[in-house]
């Protein structure tokens, strides 16, 4: 015949599977925020290298015209690294405004957008 559901054995087993459930759902929600944090940092470094190789082709383009127009290669050069060198002291100084806090917000947009869901 049918289940009591009012029995303590009862009980207990639908608290059982409630739990079991429940578990299952947060592992599932945490694969799909781990996936999403993993595919954000290899879209960031695949998109930094590619980044990275424009400004090394640039920045030999930029010195050996300097180069040319100062007719002197290797003076072009010098003052196209220390451009460089200056920029990435800039950079490396204001790294908290530009790398930090943007990668921090997103990672905390992927970690907390399921709880923004269900509050709509």
């Amino acid at each position: 015949m049918g289940q009591d559901y009012n029995t303590p054995e009862s009980f207990l087993d639908q608290v059982k599977e409630y739990l079991n459930t429940r578990l299952a759902q947060l592992k599932l929600s945490l694969a799909e925020r781990v996936s999403k944090v993993v595919a954000l940092v290899i879209a960031v470094v695949i998109s930094a290298l590619i980044f990275f190789l424009f400004l090394v082709l640039l920045s030999v383009a930029a010195a050996i015209a300097l180069g040319k127009w100062l007719e002197n290669y290797w003076l072009g050069f010098l003052i196209t690294s220390g451009i460089i060198l200056i920029a990435g002291f800039v950079l490396w100084r204001s790294k908290d405004l530009w790398l930090r806090q943007p990668i921090m917000n997103a990672f905390i947009k992927i970690m907390f957008e399921k709880e923004e869901d269900e509050k709509d």
